[in-house]
């Protein structure tokens, strides 16, 4: 023992000092230092994974909250429903998630931590490429997969072309390893498995990029529109435009678009499915600008495509023809009013505001029953979603509408705060009923309202978005990617034949990166192959 520590002192420097364990500690890092190591722990792919999942949790209150940009009556009514949240969803900037700063933040890390794992695995992945396969081990039998077969008669030189062509026919890169004796084969193959993760990689950076910059030149606009009318794509014609930050609205495609039909097929032969529609068709006219015109048919899930913009059908309901006439008889209101469907059987809702005209300002809540039943406490409901026995319920407000303030409102909702109801609920006079041509008085002597028709509307999405073509490639570079990490394999086979006893020793080996539970099998199989070329030409091995 004593001889030991002696030698082991030997072998010291003369300045070596003994220092207790205590003692020891790590060194400090300088700023540059703390730089690399921030540096490693952004590019690293663990770090990319949990700013992944963070992406999608930071996405969830985007879908849960309505968002300035997409819905902006629904942001209003967000902040009157729950006052107490108004603050925290101010200073979280919870009404615009995606382009909150902490979104931001989360998005730009983890495309900087992507582009800094994968630039230098790209590096490292063409020098791979450019390298020869590696040299062959001194000891083959320590591999998982390895065969050893003596073959008589045959010639090592002749035995090693054998396989570098058999290797070379497989797609392997061969290289010749060792002089003499030591000669072998050496070859690799499976570099399409790494090209694939890279390509997988590169592919979530472009739909990083897409959905980051392409998201500026996007824009959609919808429109409601009755049977009958028309309107110009211009931003003044439509009821919503939501454009990306690089997009200009006088740069919008030039056309007009009229609803000439709406028709809707619905199921009558099955009593179990009575009332559902079948189909919905749009039937309508398109004008370019360059003074051509066309008819089309818009289905759901197929839009019609007019100079780069994309026209979806979304919805339709029924838009009653309501006119209003002053006592004396002269018509202060006549429009289509679009009547928002609330059930299956499109019992519907509807706000008139008739703002002149009448001694007072008139306000008018309504309830379309395209096929009007009545339920066993009174209540009305539509039974059928067609036009078989329609009629419509009005309640009556007079006072301020609130339209001479300057502030926006919908057209869908009508503020009763400062207007007094004098028709229905527990106003002093029933509600009014309408039946298509029957007009009927207003309370207080106002005048008469009237529905003349009912026509059906659409409710179109008119979009465009240029990224669709790049997303779509990204896409599949990234599912064409993953396959080729998953189901190319990796190896490396190293075959190795010396002069041994009047014949040659061969010994074929093999290693893979990852699980492999073919490797073996390869193995085997180019063994076998060898043995049998051998045969063919020398005779049986031994």
């Amino acid at each position: 023992m004593l001889m030991r520590i002696a030698q082991e002192r030997a072998d010291r420097p003369a300045d070596h000092v003994d220092r207790p364990l205590e003692a020891a500690r790590d060194p400090q890092l300088t700023p540059a230092g703390w730089l690399r190591w921030g540096w490693r722990q952004l590019t690293s792919m663990r770090t990319a994974l949990i700013l992944l999942l963070l992406l999608a949790l930071a996405a969830i209150p985007g879908s849960l909250i309505p968002q300035q940009s997409a819905d902006p009556n629904g942001v209003i009514q967000f902040r009157r429903n729950y006052p107490e949240w108004r603050t925290a969803a101010d200073v979280l900037q919870l009404h615009d998630v995606f382009g909150s700063v902490w979104f931001s933040a989360i998005y730009l890390l983890l495309f900087v931590s992507l582009v800094g794992c994968v630039i230098p695995r790209i590096r490292h992945h063409v020098k791979a490429l450019l390298a020869d396969p590696p040299a062959t081990p001194r000891n083959l039998a320590r591999l998982p997969a390895h065969r050893r077969v003596t073959l008589a008669g045959a010639d090592s030189h002749e035995v090693l072309e054998l396989a570098r062509r058999e290797l070379r026919r497989q797609r392997y890169r061969t290289v010749w390893s060792g002089p003499g004796r030591a000669a072998s084969i050496a070859a690799e193959r499976g570099f399409l498995r790494e090209t694939g993760n890279l390509l997988f990689h590169l592919a979530l950076l472009a739909v990083l990029l897409i959905l980051g910059f392409g998201a500026g030149f996007r824009y959609t606009a919808q429109r409601i529109l009755v049977e009958g009318q028309s309107f110009a794509n211009t931003r003044v014609a439509l009821d919503s435009f939501t454009p990306g930050r690089f997009v200009d609205p006088a740069q919008l495609p030039r056309f007009t678009l009229a609803l000439d039909r709406f028709s809707v097929d619905y199921v009558e032969d099955n009593p179990n499915a009575l009332g559902m529609p079948r189909a919905f068709e749009a039937e309508v006219t398109v004008g370019t600008a360059d003074g051509a015109q066309r008819t089309a048919t818009l289905r759901v899930n197929e839009p019609l495509s007019v100079d780069g913009a994309d026209i979806y059908l979304l919805g339709n309901g029924y838009a009653p023809t309501v006119v209003v006439r002053d006592p004396a008889g002269k018509i202060v209101f006549s429009d289509s009013v679009p009547f928002l469907p609330q059930d299956a059987n499109l019992t519907s809702l509807g706000v008139v505001k008739v703002p002149d005209g009448l001694a007072e300002q008139v306000g008018m809540i309504g309830f379309l029953y395209p096929t009007r039943a009545e339920a066993a406490n009174g209540a009305s409901y539509s039974s059928y979603p067609d036009l078989l026995d329609p009629i419509i319920t009005l309640n009556v407000y007079i006072g301020d509408l609130g339209l001479d303030a300057g502030v926006p409102v919908s057209v869908y909702t009508l503020d009763t705060a400062n207007l007094t109801q004098v028709a229905g609920g527990d106003a002093p006079a029933p509600a009014v009923q309408l039946v298509p041509g029957v007009p009927s008085p207003l309370p207080n002597g106002l005048g008469t309202v009237e529905v003349t028709t009912i026509p059906r509307f659409a409710s179109l999405d008119i979009a465009h978005d240029p990224t669709q073509v790049p997303m779509l490639l990204a896409a599949i570079g990234a599912v064409a990617g993953l396959g080729l990490s998953l189901f190319v394999p990796r190896r490396r086979v190293w075959v190795r034949a010396h002069a041994a006893g009047g014949g040659v020793a061969l010994e074929v080996a093999a290693l893979a990166r990852g699980d492999d539970p073919r490797l073996a099998g390869t193995v085997d199989a180019l063994t076998a192959h060898l043995v049998s070329r051998v045969a063919e030409q020398k005779g049986a091995p031994r």
